[in-house]
């Protein structure tokens, strides 16, 4: 069959013979189907030959990495049956299976599994390398799945004790059991896994009857496996104890950290909380890899009119620069990206986080502790009289603590600072809500950049997509010379990105300089519909309009800008 699609693809002239020869070669050596030899050695772009199989075999195509897949539809198709038939089970409609298939012709495939499940199977056809990592991705989640990724690092499930749910616990035990080889193991396993994979963050989750750990890779969430709930007590008891945390203690949150070495002179960070939850702690673990901290701001995302208006802001003797965002909006690299531009011998800066993400060389750090009364408000009063030139204060939480930045603003220093709020202009009237008086806020207020994080299309699967206006229409106002449809891009999904398409993120900006007439809409009390109007007749682009940017650049999709920006009229 390999050498009749092949023939076929020849015929079509989609391949030439040499081609096919070379992918042949490829195939025995490598294994896999002809078309994943022919996609592995870029002869054919693998759309392409999903459409000329799609018509060849009268199936309809599809792409994995835009389908989901509920984990109750993964249980009627055994481990053991998806990998041998190259079979991902998609979803069930009345009495049929919607299966992807790298061989939709595979009779003897489709009658075992319709033996086995009592379905009627529907085949859908998908590239094979998609469906392996498919089957990778998703069964290794169920224990089954597991037992390989245990059996490599020498894991005996039986050799783990259950630890009975109850106050009184066995100190001595739970701390031998974190201490076991195996445990050891597994977890430097998944704290190595998750660098390797570009992972923000490591989500270790107990529920009653399950046990699972996740990754945020690029703002999503992806399991990557279901230890045995047998292991609960002794993986969480490891991290804690890595992180030198309380192990007894169980009923309250815990804050820790964790440095490791990865070899070659590589250190990586990892900032812990531990919180309980009704069947036992989760902990989520941060990833602080210093490597990768983009500092060069020109590389961050601004477009190059916003990137001068926000260097002309951070450059000036005084007043206040805030950047706002909800969590995990990039913030932080923005506000280090200036700290690392601003960081001169001539400058004394100080800087109060909580907690500190990045140690900055040259900087002087504060980390914040409420417990004791370090507060961001204490901390900003101690810097005043540390003789200052620059504060990076790490939040605006309440009146006491924008009240001193404010005034630190007017007595000659520059603020860096962040706020929680939707949009650069909802930020004034946030201020305000706090109880800062109006001509405060216009006097120190210097710029407010609002900002989101939306995913890059992969570099090595990107392929060219026509989207028509009638789509573009829904991010709003299009200019009209664009052409009908509009030729954009798309990540077709590969092994560098994990066949999701996408691979790393890049920030979309909405710079406000406070001009004269935001000043004065301040001082009379403006909404911040108002502000936002008077900001954008002043030449701000919005969230949305940065991101219809990107868009048009072939950054990002339309799909990621729909996600993580509004309407410009709401």
């Amino acid at each position: 069959m390999a050498e009749k699609i092949g023939e076929l693809l020849v015929a079509k002239n989609i391949i030439s013979q040499e081609q096919l020869a070379q992918a042949l070669e490829d195939q025995k050596k490598r294994g896999g189907r002809i078309g994943t030899a022919l996609t592995r050695l870029g002869l054919v772009k693998e759309n392409e030959l999903l459409q000329f199989l799609s018509e060849q075999y009268s199936v309809p195509s599809i792409t994995l990495s835009e389908f989901t897949i509920d984990p109750d539809v993964l249980k009627i198709i055994p481990d053991e049956v998806a990998s041998k038939y190259h079979v991902m089970p998609l979803s069930v409609k009345n009495s049929n299976l919607i299966v992807a298939m790298s061989d939709p012709t595979n009779i003897f495939a489709l009658d075992d599994i319709k033996f086995l499940t009592g379905y009627r199977v529907e085949p859908l056809i998908a590239a094979e390398g998609a469906i392996l990592s498919a089957i990778d991705t998703y069964y290794k989640t169920t224990t089954a799945g597991l037992g390989n990724l245990l059996d490599e690092y020498n894991v005996d499930v039986d050799d783990v004790g259950l630890i009975e749910e109850s106050e009184e616990i066995d100190l001595s035990s739970l701390e031998r059991e974190s201490e076991d080889a195996p445990v050891v193991k597994l977890v430097n396993a998944i704290l190595t896994d998750a660098v390797s994979k570009g992972c923000s963050d490591i989500h270790v989750e107990v529920y009653e009857k399950t046990f699972r750990v996740r990754f945020r890779i690029d703002g999503s969430l992806y399991e990557l496996m279901r230890p045995p709930v047998a292991m609960k007590n002794a993986i969480v008891s490891r991290l804690k104890i890595m992180a030198r945390l309380d192990i007894a203690e169980r009923r309250l949150p815990q804050d820790g950290r964790i440095k490791l070495k990865m070899g070659k002179g590589k250190e990586m960070d990892y900032r812990v909380s531990v919180l309980p939850t009704l069947f036992g702690e989760k902990v989520v673990l941060r990833l602080l890899d210093k490597s990768n901290l983009q500092l060069d701001m020109t590389k961050l995302g601004f477009d190059p009119d916003q990137l001068v208006d926000f260097q002309h802001a951070i450059h000036m003797p005084y007043g206040m620069v805030l950047v706002t965002g909800p969590t995990g909006s990039g913030k932080t690299t923005t506000l280090y990206s200036a700290l690392s531009e601003l960081n001169k011998t001539t400058e004394n800066i100080s800087t109060a986080e909580d907690p500190v993400e990045f140690n900055l060389e040259g900087i002087n750090q504060v980390q914040m502790h409420e417990e004791i009364g370090l507060t961001f408000a204490n901390a900003l009063r101690s810097f005043l009289r540390q003789d200052p030139d620059i504060i990076l204060v790490g939040e605006i939480r309440d009146f006491e603590t924008a009240e001193i930045a404010i005034k630190a603003a007017l007595t000659g220093h520059l603020v860096l600072s962040t706020l929680h709020t939707n949009d650069a202009p909802s930020t004034i009237n946030r201020l305000l809500n706090m109880g800062v008086e109006p001509f405060l806020v216009s006097s120190s207020l210097n710029l407010v950049v609002a900002q989101r994080l939306a995913r890059r299309i992969c570099a090595d699967c990107r392929q060219p997509v026509d989207i028509t206006r009638e789509q573009l229409e829904k991010l709003g106002t299009i200019p009209e010379s664009l052409p009908d449809p509009v030729s954009l891009g798309k990540g077709g999904g590969c092994d560098t990105c994990s066949n999701t398409g996408y691979k790393g993120r890049i920030a979309l900006y909405e710079v406000m300089p406070m001009t004269d007439g935001l000043k004065e809409l301040v001082l009379q009390g403006a909404s911040a519909m108002e502000i936002k109007r008077e900001a954008v007749q002043g030449g701000m682009k919005t969230l949305r309009r940065s991101g219809i940017n990107k868009l048009l650049e072939g950054t990002t999709t339309l799909e990621e800008v729909l996600k993580v920006t509004v309407h410009d009229d709401r």
